[in-house]
């Protein structure tokens, strides 16, 4: 699979190429046709100009003889209106300026082709992902097949546990994972406020909660709709091009590695590097508040494609 992954991003790389060079050979010999077509029409006007003056030049001679002539010959003196040839140039720029342009859109090309490559190695690790409603705080439904989970305006009567969220809006991933690497995706649509990570097993529960690596928490947010966020120390503000419908999550337990993925577009959202996983860790899925008719919609652990 990784061969095949490596085969198919160099044969999309050289197919991309080639496409680009063919396209800036068109424009150039376009450039080119209608440099010629100005050139003749430019030798043709300075031809055109040149007979005059020599029919001019022929009769000043003629003229030059007669005395009583003064006053035509000077009317045929005076400067003629006639093209400035040394302003005429070819704009080779123009040509240097498309080649930067498809360049440019050759790296973009070439950082997208590499961003899905680096996606699809990632998601030879997924594992399936399930939520675990004893951890849910009592304001969050779970469906029954453990797979979406949103707020509600219910306080549920559910029995409490040392394993159950009762502060915040919280709830983990059964699963739990001490090595290796693995990966998972959730569907976010029509959503204003969530959270998504992973967190360590021995987090606090019951208490405030200051969702950092320090305290065990290795998340991406949004919030008000707009605000995207590393819940790093200090936190970091993303800048995202479009807003993700689906992110993928990747843990390298090992390496010390949990990276964030727009799964629609293939790009990369954030990456927490170097970090020290004491402990087991859970998948961690807050689907945020709902509020005023909206963020209604649940948070979806999603099948990997």
């Amino acid at each position: 699979m990784e061969k095949a992954a490596h085969v198919k991003f160099f044969t999309d790389l050289i197919h991309s190429t080639e496409r680009f060079l063919a396209e800036m050979l068109e424009m150039i010999e376009e450039q080119q046709k209608a440099a010629e077509e100005q050139e003749e029409e430019l030798i043709e006007e300075l031809e055109q100009e040149i007979t005059e003056l020599k029919m001019r030049n022929t009769k000043l001679q003629q003229l030059s003889h007669n005395e009583d002539l003064v006053q035509i010959y000077s009317s045929l003196c005076s400067p003629r209106n006639t093209r400035n040839w040394p302003e005429i140039s070819v704009k080779t720029h123009e040509n240097m300026e498309s080649l930067r342009r498809a360049l440019t859109q050759l790296k973009d090309t070439l950082d997208e082709k590499l961003m899905q490559t680096e996606l699809m190695r990632m998601q030879q690790y997924a594992v399936d992902v399930t939520l675990d409603p004893d951890t849910a705080h009592p304001n969050l439904r779970v469906s029954d097949d453990g797979n979406q989970v949103r707020h509600v305006n219910i306080f549920q009567k559910l029995p409490d546990n040392p394993k159950r969220f009762t502060v915040y809006l919280n709830i983990l991933g059964k699963e739990v994972f001490s090595s290796g690497r693995f990966y998972f995706e959730v569907q976010m649509k029509g959503k204003n406020d969530w959270t998504l990570g992973v967190a360590r097993e021995s987090i606090n529960r019951k208490g405030v909660i200051s969702p950092s690596p320090g305290n065990g928490y290795w998340t991406v947010l949004l919030r008000n709709g707009n605000e995207y966020l590393s819940c790093d120390y200090p936190p970091v503000s993303l800048s995202l091009k479009v807003k993700p419908q689906g992110i993928g999550v990747f843990v390298d337990h090992d390496e010390g590695l949990v990276s964030f993925y727009d799964v629609e577009s293939s790009s990369h959202i954030y990456s927490y590097t170097g970090q020290s996983f004491i402990g087991k860790l859970h998948p961690f899925f807050p689907p945020g508040q709902y509020v005023a008719a909206k963020n209604s919609s649940p948070l979806i652990i999603t099948p990997v494609n």
